[in-house]
C-alpha cells in the first residue's frame, strides 16, 4: 500500500501529516528534528455530522510533526514543489511505496487537507508552534545576560514596570493552566485579555530610552563628551534591548492563548484571525527595527567621527569605537533572537566593510599610522570581522601612542 504524506508550509514552519509510520521514515529520510503538531485538537474546528466523523477519525488515524523553517525545511518546500493556495499555504502531497517517495502529486478526494477547516486549524496549530519556539529562544537569550531583566524592570521607578511582572506572571499561570487543560477556557481568557496595553506601553517606554540614547548621539560633537555618552549606551543598550525582548516573548504568549480561544470559540474564524495576528506582530518587528537600526547608525557615525580624531585623542576615540562596537554586537544577537536580521544582511555587510575600507585608507593617506576599528555588522562573517578590525584599531593605536612615547622620549634627550 502506498504511503501518503501531506505538508503545510505557513514560511514559519513546516509540517508532516500522514500515517504515523510514514512520516517518521520521511523525517529519518530527510535528516529532520520535528515536534509535534498535536493534531487531535483539531477537533474542535469540525461540525457536527458525517463529513466531520469521517474526518474526525482520519486526525485519529494520522501523525502530524512540525519543524521551524530552517534552510533545510525550506529546501523541503523547493525540492518537493509545494503550491501556494489562497490562504497563503504552500501545500501538497507525496506519494510513495514503503517510504520511498516518488514525488508531487494533487490532494486526492479523500486527504485529509482538502477539508477547509482541517486545514485552517493546522495552520492556526502552526503558528502556535512558531511563536513558541520564538519564546523558548528569548528565553535562551535572557538567559545569556547577565543583568537578569527583572532586576532591570525592578530598578525602574516608573509604576508600569512594576506592571509589566505582574502581566508575566498572569500569563505564565495561564499557558500552565492551557497545558494542562488543553484549551483556554472563557475564564482563562479573561484573565489575560487586559494584560496588552501594560505590554505595550512598555515597549514603548523601552523604544523611547533607545531613541533618546540615538538623539544623545547625535547631538555630541566633543569626542571626550561622545565617548561619555558611548559608553552610556554601550551599558544600558542592552538592558532596553532585554526589556523589549521580554515584551515581545509575552506578546507571543497572548497571541498564542488568543488562537487557542478563537478555535474553541469560532473556529470559522481562526485562518483570517490567524492572518491578523501574524501581520500584528509584522508591524511589532518592525517598529523594533526601526528603532535599534536607528541607534546603530547613531553609533556608526559616533565611530566615524573618532576615527577622524584618533590621533589627537586616541583613548577616547578607542572607546567610541569600542562602544560602537559592542552596541552593534548586542543588538545582530538581539535581532537574530527575534528574526528580523533577514533581507538586509548583505547590503549591511557591504556598506560597512566598504566604510571601514574607506576610512582605514584615507588614514594611511593622509600619513596617520593609525585609526580605530570601524564598522560592523550584517550576516554570518560578522564576528570574523569585529574581530579583525577590533585587532587591527588595537595595534595601530598602540602604535601611535609608543610612537609619540619614543618622540618625546627623543626630545628629552
Amino acid at each position: 500500500m502506498d504511503d501518503e504524506i501531506q505538508l503545510i508550509s505557513d514560511g514559519d514552519g513546516l509540517a508532516v501529516l500522514g500515517d504515523p509510520a510514514a512520516v517518521e521514515r520521511f523525517l529519518v529520510s530527510e535528516g529532520l528534528e520535528s515536534k509535534d503538531l498535536g493534531l487531535p485538537r483539531l477537533g474542535s474546528v469540525l461540525s457536527a455530522g458525517a463529513v466531520a466523523a469521517q474526518a474526525g477519525s482520519e486526525i485519529a488515524a494520522n501523525s502530524g510533526r512540525w519543524m521551524k523553517m530552517t534552510k533545510d525545511s525550506a529546501r523541503l518546500v523547493e525540492k518537493h514543489g509545494l503550491r501556494k493556495n489562497a490562504n497563503g499555504l504552500n501545500t501538497g502531497v507525496l506519494k510513495g511505496s514503503h517510504g520511498q517517495i516518488k514525488g508531487f502529486v494533487e490532494f486526492t478526494k479523500g486527504s485529509l487537507l482538502t477539508n477547509p477547516a482541517v486545514l485552517a486549524g493546522a495552520a492556526g496549530i502552526m503558528a502556535q508552534l512558531a511563536m513558541q519556539q520564538a519564546m523558548d529562544e528569548i528565553t535562551d537569550y535572557l538567559a545569556t545576560i547577565d543583568k537578569k531583566v527583572d532586576d532591570v524592570l525592578r530598578a525602574q521607578k516608573d509604576s508600569v514596570f512594576a506592571d509589566l511582572i505582574g502581566v508575566d506572571f498572569v500569563l505564565r499561570e495561564a499557558m500552565t493552566i492551557r497545558e494542562q487543560v488543553g484549551r483556554v477556557s472563557e475564564v482563562t481568557w479573561s484573565k489575560v485579555q487586559a494584560t496588552t496595553l501594560t505590554i505595550a506601553t512598555t515597549q514603548a517606554y523601552a523604544l523611547r530610552q533607545l531613541d533618546a540614547l540615538a538623539e544623545k548621539l547625535e547631538g555630541e560633537s566633543k569626542i571626550g563628551e561622545l565617548a561619555k555618552t558611548a559608553k552610556e549606551a554601550k551599558s544600558t543598550a542592552q538592558e532596553w534591548l532585554a526589556v523589549l525582548a521580554r515584551c515581545f516573548q509575552l506578546q507571543d504568549a497572548i497571541a498564542i492563548l488568543e488562537l487557542d480561544r478563537v478555535l474553541d470559540a469560532a473556529p470559522d474564524e481562526l485562518d483570517h484571525h490567524r492572518l491578523a495576528l501574524r501581520a500584528a506582530r509584522n508591524n511589532r518587528l518592525d517598529l523594533i527595527s526601526k528603532s535599534t537600526e536607528r541607534l546603530m547608525a547613531r553609533m556608526d557615525a559616533a565611530a566615524g567621527t573618532a576615527n577622524t580624531k584618533v590621533l589627537l585623542h586616541p583613548t577616547s576615540s578607542r572607546e567610541v569605537v569600542d562602544s560602537s562596537n559592542h552596541v552593534a554586537q548586542n543588538v545582530v544577537e538581539f535581532h537574530g533572537r527575534l528574526g528580523i536580521e533577514r533581507g538586509r544582511e548583505s547590503l549591511e555587510a557591504r556598506r560597512w566593510t566598504d566604510a571601514a575600507t574607506e576610512v582605514r585608507d584615507k588614514a594611511f593617506d593622509a600619513g596617520a599610522d593609525g585609526v580605530g576599528a570601524a564598522k560592523r555588522l550584517g550576516n554570518e562573517t560578522f564576528d570574523l570581522a569585529r574581530s579583525t578590525t577590533g585587532k587591527l584599531s588595537s595595534r595601530l593605536t598602540d602604535r601611535v601612542r609608543r610612537r609619540r612615547t619614543d618622540e618625546e622620549a627623543d626630545q628629552q634627550d
